[in-house]
């Protein structure tokens, strides 16, 4: 019987093509360590294997499987450069600023490759993304962008398409244009956190799951951990709850909204299907994104983020082959043979939440969709913090990241009210 997530609806087509996926004990007793991490997703196993490596003694938890939540669940596409558009950052932080955040975004994806290789991690990584638009009025856009970044941030991978090409690399006329990124692609994110939990256990991290923490204080320069059965107590904290973080520290809940986003595997397209014949990842330019791609064995991936009422996972199915008929017509009836959700974690600019939100203890999260890459990297960054060398991961600690409106009451009607109106906009 498959293994279903107690946080995320829906069995995932990255579940049923993992491999072996090893168990960790639940905690049981008291815990000593130099770093404790809360949160087994992509920052928290990162923190860990590489603060392992370093010869730091590091504890773990995660209160269901590693790759539960968001990290093992998600589009797998890498994304080039900052959730934010370097322009935008431009405008606000100044050059130097978001050049700077764009090229530590760039060696984010450089380092997630080359961890994935050097500690033989099989991640299935697939280059080239396509960027796309149904709107003309956005085409002149698109082409300013692709200017910029070749000519101001150093990117030179980026290149127009008009309609005839995207409909070619697409296998849809749905589209009228965009960018083909050539400098990115897209990866098995569940075959990713398996393989950096076997590496941060195999450097000493203490791993455990099934073990959700119940509090978290400071207390005498230290930073002391409950949960259920036993306390870790430690020198530094890692919150990397993300998504998932709830009424654990309200600081972190304040500035982190989860939202749902849904994905659904079909059965395998074939080697003549017209779909996709490059094997890139697919992102639309919704407000309300759409983001597809052919996995390698040909099935087509299509996730949307919408809000759904889904109280029985059964249900995602229907969503899913609705806004894949959209772009696919022909694919109306396709069986689609896994559906499943999880939530991510986003902030109100788009930009990723780090702070010391009490004393000894950073929390990181709100990655907002561009997590697969950021989120390792942050979890190395941390690492660098502990060490001694903080300078890096202060960029993101300086990005300006309000709170949502409306309090832990209202937020989330305000943030739905949000996303219709966005999907609204979105067909215009």
């Amino acid at each position: 019987m498959p293994y279903a997530s107690p946080i995320s609806p829906g069995y995932s087509w990255y579940e049923d093509t993992v491999g072996e996926r090893p168990r960790y004990p639940a905690l049981d007793g008291d815990r000593r360590a130099d770093v404790i991490v809360i949160g087994g997703g992509f920052t928290g196993l990162s923190a860990a294997a590489h603060l392992a490596k370093s010869g730091v003694d590091v504890v773990l938890i995660e209160a269901h499987r590693f790759g539960d939540g968001a990290s093992g669940r998600n589009g797998g596409q890498l994304g080039t450069g900052q959730r934010a558009g370097a322009e935008e950052m431009e405008v606000e932080l100044g050059f130097t600023r978001a050049k700077a955040l764009f090229d530590l975004a760039e060696e984010a994806k450089a380092h997630l490759l080359e961890f994935a290789e050097v500690n033989a991690i099989d991640i299935d990584f697939r280059p080239g993304h396509l960027n796309v638009t149904h709107k003309p009025r956005e085409i002149p856009e698109y082409r300013a962008h692709a200017d910029a970044m070749a000519e101001r941030f150093g990117y030179p991978y980026l290149t127009m398409m008009d309609a005839a090409e995207a409909r070619a690399r697409l296998g849809s006329d749905h589209y009228v244009g965009g960018v083909y990124d050539a400098g990115t692609g897209h990866i098995h994110p569940l075959k990713l956190a398996v393989g950096t939990a076997r590496v941060a256990a195999a450097a000493g991290a203490r791993l455990f799951e099934d073990t959700p923490s119940t509090g978290i204080a400071a207390q005498g320069g230290k930073v002391v951990v409950s949960t259920a059965r036993g306390t870790i107590t430690a020198d530094k904290c890692l919150l990397a709850t993300n998504a998932h973080g709830a009424d654990l520290e309200p600081l972190s809940a304040a500035h982190i909204m989860p939202i749902g986003s849904f994905i659904g595997a079909t059965v395998p397209l074939g080697d003549d299907s017209a779909i996709l014949p490059g094997g890139e990842s697919v992102s639309d330019s919704r407000f309300v994104v759409r983001y597809f791609r052919r996995a390698p064995s040909g099935e087509l991936l299509f996730g949307g983020r919408e809000i759904y009422a889904v109280d029985d996972p059964k249900d995602i199915h229907k969503g899913i082959r609705r806004q894949i008929a959209e772009i696919y017509p022909a694919l109306k009836d396709v069986e689609i043979t896994h559906a499943w959700g999880g939530y991510v974690g986003i902030t109100l600019p788009r930009k990723p939440f780090v702070r010391e939100v009490m004393p000894n203890v950073i929390s990181a999260g709100g990655y907002s969709g561009h997590g697969v890459m950021l989120s390792n990297f942050v979890g190395k960054l941390y690492a660098e913090t502990v060490a001694g060398n903080r300078d890096r991961l202060k960029l993101f600690e300086d990005l300006k990241i309000p709170p949502f409106p409306g309090g832990r009451r209202f937020r989330a009607p305000l943030l739905f009210l949000a996303l219709n109106w966005y999907a609204l906009r979105d067909r215009f």
